[in-house]
């Protein structure tokens, strides 16, 4: 299950364009007119978005799941950092994350709640992530298809990689909307449906999960979500981990948003370290990568677009740091905090290159996480369709 989660969390899972920067529970885009124009600018490429519904079942016995959907969104972050679409086309990531058949949720609802629209803030993704907890309910597979179907804005692009992954215990039949109308839906929107059921792969068959993938061309997963994953530790673990503190200090934070993101940042670096060393290495491994962007509250990130003007900025959004600054000593300090995030950026790739080849050396096939295999799996397999590749 941890598997699962990673995938289906990643997921990660959630970077870059369409609905950027971060989605209120509502399904409202929050933007920052600064970075309208990237936006724009990385929309260009017809083939360069992949969209990605996580529905998590959130009843009783699935903690399991919900532990590694938390531990394994970075290894979904770090697989799409290697992906092309294209010739040379880099895509962008977006996750969304719904969680159903919880008791503390509306029955009216159906026991559903989108806990986060479509984002490319992984941040943000790792902390909904993280406020999940579980409870008793009823849990209704075709209706949350068919709820995320209808409020996520799956765009119509049809070059575009769009995915839902679901994963659950109970079967795929309950409630009154038929899952098989919902699929259908589904294919009409040309969003692939993949199913993960939480038990034996003879039981998920027989209660409809099989089925329910099938039938838009998805892949059928069958996990032991109480499975405990073996991370094997390196040499390069706790250099990777003390490079993302010097990471974290090139962050120049501005505006609304800034002092907020910069501790939530903090905060997800915090909740990845406590579930595992391994979980906070992934981690800084994915804020290392092109997906983890922060233009709407980072001066760093901000400043990459080519229309960026420092004046468009009000003098009393600036950090302390900058206030008083003349606008070329602004310039000279954005400048050299961004080579510093590059080179950090570029010795924690490395390093990760060398703690990748390092666990494949030590590792057994029985200590490969099975659900985050196959999901990765299900993803490449899906991708190849739309013209990606991966390096």
């Amino acid at each position: 299950m941890k598997n699962v989660k990673q995938i289906l969390v990643l997921g990660a899972i959630a970077l870059g364009i369409g609905q950027s920067f971060g989605n209120d529970l509502s399904g409202h885009t929050l933007k920052d007119p600064i970075i309208t124009k990237v936006t724009a600018e990385n929309s260009k490429p017809a083939n360069n978005m992949v969209k990605i519904a996580l529905l998590l079942d959130t009843s009783n016995s699935m903690d399991g799941l919900i532990n590694q959907a938390k531990a394994q969104l970075w290894d979904i972050v770090n697989k799409f950092t290697h992906a092309k679409c294209g010739t040379d086309g880099r895509p962008q990531l977006q996750i969304a994350l719904y969680q159903y058949g919880n008791d503390n949720l509306s029955s009216r609802e159906g026991y559903i709640q989108q806990v986060l629209g479509f984002s490319s803030d992984l941040d943000e993704i790792s902390e909904k992530l993280f406020s999940l907890s579980t409870n008793g309910g009823e849990e209704y597979c075709g209706q949350v298809i068919q709820t995320s179907l209808s409020q996520l804005d799956w765009g119509k692009n049809p070059d575009n990689l769009k995915m839902i992954f679901i994963a659950g215990n109970e079967p795929f039949t309950q409630g009154k909307l038929n899952y098989k109308d919902a699929v259908a839906n589904a294919k009409e929107k040309d969003v692939i449906v993949n199913t993960i059921f939480c038990g034996a792969y003879e039981q998920g068959i027989n209660t409809g999960w099989k089925n329910g993938a099938q039938l838009t061309g998805g892949e059928y997963m069958a996990i032991d979500h109480n499975r405990e994953v073996v991370h094997i530790a390196t040499p390069y673990d706790d250099v990777i981990i003390r490079l993302n503190s010097k990471l974290n200090k090139t962050y120049i934070s501005y505006g609304a948003l800034g002092a907020a993101k910069i501790q939530q940042q903090s905060a997800q670096d915090s909740n990845a370290m406590e579930m595992e060393e391994a979980v906070a290495v992934k981690r800084a491994v994915s804020k290392s990568s092109r997906l983890y962007t922060n233009s709407s509250w980072d001066l760093v990130d901000a400043s990459k677009a080519e229309d960026f003007n420092i004046d468009n900025i009000k003098r009393e959004e600036l950090p302390m740091e900058l206030k008083g600054k003349s606008k070329t000593e602004i310039a000279s300090y954005i400048e050299g905090k961004k080579k510093e995030r590059s080179d950090i950026q570029k010795e924690i790739q490395d390093l990760n290159s060398k703690r990748e080849a390092y666990i494949a050396s030590q590792k057994k096939d029985n200590e490969k996480g099975e659900l985050e295999n196959a999901m990765l799996t299900a993803i490449q397999k899906q991708a190849a369709k739309k013209n990606y590749s991966w390096e």
